[in-house]
C-alpha cells in the first residue's frame, strides 16, 4: 500500500513554510526543534525530495517544496473540514473583522489562515478602513472586532502588539537631502502623521506633505518612485525600501501599539474564540528575514 502522510508532518511542514525557520516553527506548533527537525526528515523521506534549502539565518523552500506546500494546506483544510462537520461543538457563524490595510496586509493573511484552519465553519467578514473611523463603527456596533492604531479615540481595548516607528525612503535614491523633505503621509488624523509632523517641527527640519494616502498601497508607491519620504511601521517596509534615523538628519521615532477593540453587547463563544485567537498570533515571533 502507498505511505500515508500524517496530517501532524504537514502542519509542522506549514509553519516551517510561513515562519521560515525551524526554532519559530517548533514555537508554533508547540514541539522541540529536535521534534519539528525528525518530522521534517520523516517527510522529505516520504516524499524522496529535498523540501527546505538554507536561506540567510532562516530556511526557504526548494521547489519541490513549493510543491508540496500547496497540496500540504489543501490536505489539511480537508482534514479539518471533516472533523468539523461531525463536531456538534464546534463554533459556525459569522463575524466582521476590520482594520487598516497595512494591518490588514502585513498581520492579517497568516492570522486568517490559521483561523479558517481551526474554525473552517466560521465565516470572516474583513472591513477596511482609517482607525478613527473603525473605532466609532465598533462602538456603534456595526463590527465585531478591530485592530487600531493606540491613541485614535479608542477607549478601551487591549494592546496586542508594539513596534517601531520608522522612516522610509527608497534604497536607491537620497530625497532625504531635498530641502525642504517631500513627505508621503497617511490621511490627517493618523496618528502616524501626527508623530512625524511633531518630531520634525521639534527639531526644525522643515518639510512639506507632497503625497496623502488613505491606503498604504499608496505610500509604497510613492516611496517606490523616490518622490518622497514616508513613516511606516517596520512591519510594513517592503523590498527596494530603507530606514533613515539620526544618520540621516531625522528625528527618531516614537513606538506605537496595535489595540483590540470589541463591540459592546451580550458575550459571544465565536468572538472569544477570534479574539483569542488573534492575541495568541501576535505572539508568534515575525519570520527571520533572509
Amino acid at each position: 500500500m502507498p505511505q500515508l502522510i500524517e496530517p501532524e508532518l504537514l502542519r509542522s511542514f506549514i509553519a516551517i513554510a510561513e515562519a521560515g525557520s525551524f526554532t519559530e516553527a517548533a514555537l508554533r506548533v508547540h514541539r522541540t526543534q529536535s521534534a519539528v527537525s525528525m518530522q521534517m526528515k520523516r517527510l522529505e523521506d516520504l516524499v524522496g525530495r529535498r523540501l527546505f534549502e538554507k536561506a540567510g539565518r532562516g530556511v526557504s523552500l526548494s521547489r519541490d517544496g513549493e510543491r508540496l506546500l500547496t497540496h500540504a494546506r489543501r490536505v489539511l483544510r480537508a482534514h479539518h473540514e471533516a472533523l468539523a462537520a461531525f463536531d456538534r461543538d464546534a463554533l459556525d457563524g459569522r463575524v466582521t473583522l476590520a482594520a487598516p490595510d497595512d494591518y490588514a496586509s502585513t498581520f492579517l493573511p497568516g492570522i486568517l489562515a490559521r483561523f479558517s484552519a481551526s474554525h473552517p465553519r466560521v465565516e470572516v467578514e474583513m472591513v477596511c478602513e482609517s482607525s478613527e473611523r473603525l473605532v466609532r463603527k465598533v462602538g456603534a456596533g456595526e463590527i465585531d472586532l478591530a485592530l487600531v492604531t493606540e491613541g485614535c479615540g479608542e477607549t478601551n481595548g487591549t494592546v496586542v502588539h508594539r513596534e517601531q516607528l520608522v522612516w522610509a525612503a527608497s534604497a536607491t535614491h537620497d530625497v532625504h537631502e531635498r530641502d525642504p523633505l517631500p513627505l508621503a503621509l497617511f490621511h490627517p488624523g493618523c496618528s502616524f502623521r501626527k508623530a512625524a509632523l511633531d518630531r520634525l517641527a521639534a527639531t526644525g527640519r522643515t518639510s512639506r506633505i507632497a503625497y496623502t494616502s488613505l491606503s498604504i498601497a499608496g505610500l509604497h508607491a510613492a516611496l517606490a518612485s523616490g518622490l518622497a519620504v514616508a513613516v511606516l511601521a517596520r512591519s510594513s517596509l517592503r523590498q527596494g525600501m530603507r530606514v533613515l534615523d539620526e544618520r540621516h538628519g531625522l528625528p527618531a521615532l516614537p513606538d506605537f501599539g496595535i489595540v483590540m477593540i470589541r463591540r459592546p453587547g451580550a458575550p459571544s463563544a465565536l468572538l472569544d474564540a477570534l479574539e483569542t485567537h488573534i492575541k495568541e498570533s501576535f505572539r508568534i515571533p515575525p519570520p527571520i528575514a533572509a
